[in-house]
């Protein structure tokens, strides 16, 4: 496909203040980017957006510290996208009351389903501190020292804002590659409940097929609520005593619909982006982290799927953990396909030739900036980084053994018994299979241990591989069926007495330190080259920023509240127009084909609501359809999952839930001309909760307009 490209020192780097593209952070947004809003159709004033209790800010929260979403109600409703809620949906489903596969409505405040772990975070507040480090020579501090610095003034000005509200804290981040530091208060609610989710398979429509894929037709939504204590309307712990909370602002839930070329708007907390990251940084990304994500996962998804498949109770304990790895799995192949195919690594190389000659003719030697040293490093830090990624990727979170052994040696159980007599104390590892199934979980572990060794050079090894070799003859499945049968760790509920004579030689004890030594060993031969990278990676985004200085510019994504706007429309898609909606009669074209492709299946009854004749209010002015999803150019990424789409009054119109397969290298590189964001209308989303879900007592108290 021909691609379109702007200038390379804009494209590549930064922000045309006539383009689209940014995740600006609002409380400093710049008057340029301002102006070029309400020129597209933006009548909110900046003081609506940011300043005030009434400003749009306050309706956006930060979702379980991994997703977006927006407050709807005077009564504290949330919305965020249904995979988002994924873990809280599973955790309450039993084969009996499975809400996963059959949904689920709470028809009283009684009924709503309160989740551990689970918050909603408020921007209360961002400042920039930059200055005030400035005055400590910051620039010049070793990383080490600089986050040992940032480390205490964060805790020193959470101390000064928890003495005028202690439900406040300060969070302070790195900008711009860490040469600016933004210090931003936030107020957390951690009593969340489940409120509304429908079936999965209308939730997650598509699956794997469709992911990062236009058109789409999934209805991505869930519904939460908040709840605080009774007398003060602040932050608690759960307590049935706990009321819905009542917040400064909600968003007006909009029926007006959009219109093509309309002005769009996303709120919310976009997690990692590294637009002015080097070529040498990409070429790395591409090979030592995608390559290996994609491969590793690849395994490991095979056989989840074919025990989810042959077993529902197994299926509801993996449904959440398989999205989660299955998602960034297909990113990352179609990141490096993006790469690739645009030629993103020559193009970012001949920017750098620019800063170079820029360089030279204006004698900025400031930071020394050196992309010979900067190509040297990445080269030295080749090895290492492949084999870091494969030992996280193969390991790491994917089996109950290695979640053990690593709990363990991180000393996270609670030991009980006499402090004055040590043989006596003990561990107790309570039973949690509701969570894990073990014939899952052993060929997951025997899988993951043979292709890590295929990958890695033999120096990267656990000790436990000679285990493996010696006394298992490189039989895998053997050793781990070993290691679930001889490790008291994997005894759940008995007493495990750790200063027992030999048990620093349990296989699973073992296991896990053997793990730790080999991913100490690769960090430590690591640090000093890490640290010079970022430091010349910093040193290039500062270069970047003054050769540009005549342009606003947007610091890299971290999961921190971001502005993006745009428009509602189409692009070209394998060299036709991709229409910018999608309507129930594609839904059912899909349904059609769910005996070939089982994402496509859905209830009986989605078949007949959404073959109606009649839409009633959630039909579209303009098309006469109901419209399910739609596209629109905001600039997006991981972490705006759930993110309210906005119209130019601030009025809800949708909730971003994915980007399009084109341009899956965004993190890197915005393409203007194929770059979308896929969102749920939310009429589609009201229609559900409506027809589907008859959840009167929900839709009154949103009272969409």
């Amino acid at each position: 496909m021909k691609k379109i490209f702007l200038t390379l020192s804009i494209c590549l780097a930064c922000l045309s203040a006539k383009a689209d593209e940014g995740m600006w952070t609002i409380y400093n947004l710049p008057p340029q980017v301002f102006e070029i809003m309400q020129n597209e159709g933006m009548t909110m004033s900046y003081n609506d957006l940011y300043y005030g209790d009434n400003a749009l800010k306050n309706a956006c929260v930060n979702f379980s510290g991994y997703c977006s979403g927006v407050v709807v109600s005077p009564n504290g409703l949330v919305f965020t996208n249904h995979h988002c809620g994924f873990e809280a949906i599973r955790s309450h489903s039993t084969v009996e009351h499975d809400y996963m596969l059959n949904g689920f409505y709470a028809k009283s405040y009684e009924e709503e389903l309160p989740n551990e772990d689970m918050f909603v975070s408020f921007m209360v507040d961002q400042i920039d501190i930059t200055p005030r480090l400035a005055s400590m020579r910051f620039d010049k501090l070793s990383n080490s020292r600089r986050e040992e610095i940032i480390d205490s003034l964060t805790n020193a000005m959470t101390d000064s804002v928890k003495a005028i509200d202690p439900t406040l804290h300060v969070n302070i981040d790195a900008f711009y590659e860490g040469n600016k530091f933004y210090a931003t208060t936030y107020q957390d609610f951690t009593d969340i409940r489940l409120v509304f989710t429908i079936p999965m398979s209308m939730g997650k429509f598509g699956g794997d097929t469709d992911n990062w894929v236009w058109p789409r037709q999934t209805c991505d939504f869930s519904v939460f609520r908040i709840y605080a204590d009774p007398k003060t309307n602040g932050p608690a712990a759960y307590s049935e005593d706990n009321v819905p909370y009542k917040p400064k602002r909600w968003a007006q839930v909009s029926m007006q619909g959009y219109k093509d070329g309309d002005f769009a708007m996303t709120i919310g907390y976009p997690g990692s982006t590294q637009r002015y990251l080097s070529s040498y940084g990409i070429k790395q990304m591409r090979d030592c982290e995608n390559a290996v994500r994609a491969q590793a996962r690849g395994i490991k998804q095979e056989i989840m799927r074919r025990h989810m498949n042959a077993d529902e109770a197994v299926r509801i304990k993996y449904d959440s953990k398989y999205a989660q790895s299955s998602n960034y799995w297909k990113n990352s192949i179609g990141m490096n396909k993006c790469i690739d195919s645009i030629g993103i690594i020559n193009q970012k190389a001949l920017f750098e030739d620019q800063i170079r000659q820029w360089q030279k003719e204006t004698g900025y030697l400031l930071y020394k900036l050196d992309f010979d040293r900067l190509k040297e490093l990445y080269a030295n830090n080749y090895e290492s980084t492949h084999a870091y990624n494969y030992l996280i990727e193969s390991f790491y979170g994917n089996t109950e053994l290695f979640s053990r052994s690593l709990k363990y040696y991180r000393g996270e159980y609670e030991v009980q018994g006499p402090e004055d007599n040590p043989k006596k104390q003990y561990i107790i590892i309570e039973d949690n299979t509701k969570d894990w199934d073990e014939a899952l979980d052993k060929e997951v572990l025997a899988a993951m241990l043979e292709n890590y060794a295929k990958h890695v050079d033999k120096k990267y090894l656990p000790n436990f591989y000679n285990t493996i070799r010696t006394k298992f003859a490189n039989n895998y499945t053997a050793y781990v069926d070993n290691l679930y049968k001889k490790s008291a760790l994997m005894k759940t509920g008995k007493k495990i007495y750790i200063n027992k004579k030999g048990f620093d030689k349990d296989p699973g004890v073992l296991f896990g330190e053997e793990f730790i030594e080999v991913l100490r060993a690769i960090a430590a031969s690591s640090r000093s080259v890490e640290n010079s990278i970022q430091t010349q990676e910093r040193y290039l985004c500062d270069a970047v920023v003054r050769m540009q200085q005549d342009m606003p510019h947007y610091s890299d994504a971290n999961f921190t509240m971001r502005l993006s706007y745009g428009q509602v429309g189409e692009y070209m898609l394998a060299g036709q127009p991709s229409g910018y909606y999608t309507t129930p009669e594609s839904f059912i074209a899909k349904m059609d084909q769910a005996e070939k492709i089982a994402d496509y299946k859905a209830e009986p009854i989605m078949r007949e609501l959404l073959s109606s004749k009649d839409f009633g209010p959630y039909t579209d002015k303009t098309t006469g359809k109901m419209q399910l999803c739609f596209l629109t150019n905001n600039d997006i990424t991981g972490g705006n999952s759930g993110s309210p789409m906005f119209n130019g009054k601030g009025e809800l119109i949708g909730l971003a839930f994915d980007g399009n397969w084109d341009s899956l290298s965004s993190d890197i590189f915005f393409d203007k001309q194929l770059a979308r964001c896929i969102g749920v209308d939310i009429r589609f989303v009201l229609f559900m909760m409506d027809r589907w879900g008859h959840a009167d007592r929900l839709l009154k108290e949103i009272n969409a307009k």
